[in-house]
């Protein structure tokens, strides 16, 4: 059993980008939907795609992107900040910014799983899952 699952997804993208892979399948949830959502909107992944046939959870295939010339990936670094043994919460006045903010940090908010600059623009905090760039 997965008592952590936002850090198995971040896992299995990261051991996909390690290994070149162009698809990686993780397990679904409302959660890791937003996370993709917001993925594909920031141009981290090249494409996305939910299938419910697979159990009652369903999948996310998710389409990564490289860069053509230098195979690179379009993402350099996921790293996971609130644990559900540390949770790390931020105010509306403390919200990080990732390399300046060239990367994007995922927040839970009342508002929903928004990046750090749609909360900076609405002035809420909530709890920094993780930072991408």
């Amino acid at each position: 059993m997965n008592t952590d699952p936002i850090a198995d997804y971040l896992t299995r993208l990261r051991n996909a980008i390690a290994a070149k892979h162009r698809v990686v399948d993780v397990p679904a949830s409302n959660l890791k939907k937003e996370i993709t959502k917001i993925l594909f909107d920031k141009g981290y992944i090249l494409n996305y795609k939910f299938e419910s046939e697979n159990g009652p959870q369903g999948n996310i295939k998710i389409a990564l992107k490289y860069d053509l010339k230098t195979k690179s990936s379009a993402i350099k670094v996921l790293k996971r900040i609130s644990t559900p043994g540390s949770r790390n919460y931020t105010g509306a006045k403390e919200l990080p910014r990732v390399l300046n903010g060239l990367g994007i940090a995922i927040l839970s908010t009342s508002k929903g799983v928004i990046t750090d600059k749609e909360a900076r623009n609405e002035n809420v905090g909530g709890e920094v899952l993780c930072h991408i760039y």
